[in-house]
């Protein structure tokens, strides 16, 4: 049955963690989206200020607010937006994004084209830079390295990344899942708090028999920073501790064997040395906890 033939409930899903204002501009543009049958979730997660009162001004229908006492991190916050979700296709999406008004078609029409689809994401363009792209699609992480990247980042847009098909990894600040996909696979791994969490899912739900689709004639603008900005200690935290859980989680004994090699004898002296002769201290400790961690916990946890 064709998308024109019915109209399933979509459930969005955005969270929020001190950033009210960007959140209500995300939901205002939500306003002009042409397909209408949606619910919006919004997580809070454990904002310093109450963020109730404002979005509720906006007078956005269908919306839910979900009020978290604790910061859940991506993971945990999205797992409690899904949890709470009614609907058949569920859309995760950043706050600091502004939806175009034919997405939401163009997200779920490779689902009636293809049954064996269980993730669709749109290319996704930087705000500040509305022709340049940030996602078309994941290159295939690098069992090596524990390393992905985006098809298309940085490039100016001019058609050549146009072409849809199947990718390796969704992007975690848009991807629309299926909800046979949620009932088969599990949610997020909550062990991941942030970072490398898209990739872990992903992986569990190409190895599950899904696909996952780029879907090019979908856009979507990011607010984040074309630059990505200086990495702050707790990133450097979550990056290291969850590449090494990733593989962890992903691999088979030799390949993990291969990356500890290459990360031991590569990736470690080389962080070291560098935050050492910047004088990054946090940021040195920060990576160093994040690998130790890996040795007195489990990979494996409820998702």
């Amino acid at each position: 049955m064709s998308l024109q033939e019915q109209t399933p409930l979509v459930s969005i899903i955005a969270l929020n963690f001190n950033q009210t204002t960007v959140t209500c501009e995300f939901l205002e543009s939500t306003k002009k989206l042409s397909y209408r049958n949606f619910e919006t979730i919004v997580v809070d997660n454990g904002s310093s200020v109450d963020p109730t009162a404002q979005i509720e001004a906006g007078n956005y229908p269908n919306l839910r607010l979900i009020l978290s006492p604790v910061n859940l991190g991506f993971t945990g916050g999205n797992n409690l937006g899904i949890e709470q979700a009614k609907g058949d296709f569920i859309f995760i999406v950043n706050n600091d994004t502004e939806v175009t008004p034919d997405l939401l078609e163009h997200l779920l029409q490779p689902f009636y084209e293809d049954g064996t689809i269980g993730v669709v994401c749109p290319k996704i363009r930087f705000y500040s830079h509305p022709n340049v792209i940030q996602y078309a699609g994941f290159n295939k992480m690098n069992l090596l390295t524990g390393r992905t990247w985006a098809v298309g980042s940085k490039e100016e847009d001019k058609g050549q990344h146009n072409v849809s098909g199947p990718t390796w990894c969704a992007h975690g600040a848009a991807m629309m899942v299926k909800r046979d996909v949620i009932n088969n696979v599990g949610r997020f791994a909550d062990k991941f708090f942030i970072y490398y969490e898209e990739s872990d899912w992903s992986a569990r739900i190409l190895r599950a028999g899904y696909k996952i689709y780029y879907n090019a004639n979908g856009l979507i603008f990011h607010k984040e920073s074309i630059t990505m900005g200086k990495e702050s200690a707790i990133k450097a935290y979550y990056h290291t501790r969850n590449r090494i859980l990733y593989m962890r989680r992903n691999t088979n004994k030799l390949q993990l064997a291969a990356f500890l090699c290459f990360f031991s004898f590569l990736t470690f002296p080389k962080a070291v040395l560098t935050y050492t002769l910047k004088g990054q201290f946090r940021h040195l400790r920060s990576f160093v906890k994040g690998t130790f961690w890996n040795l007195t916990t489990s990979s494996y946890s409820p998702v």
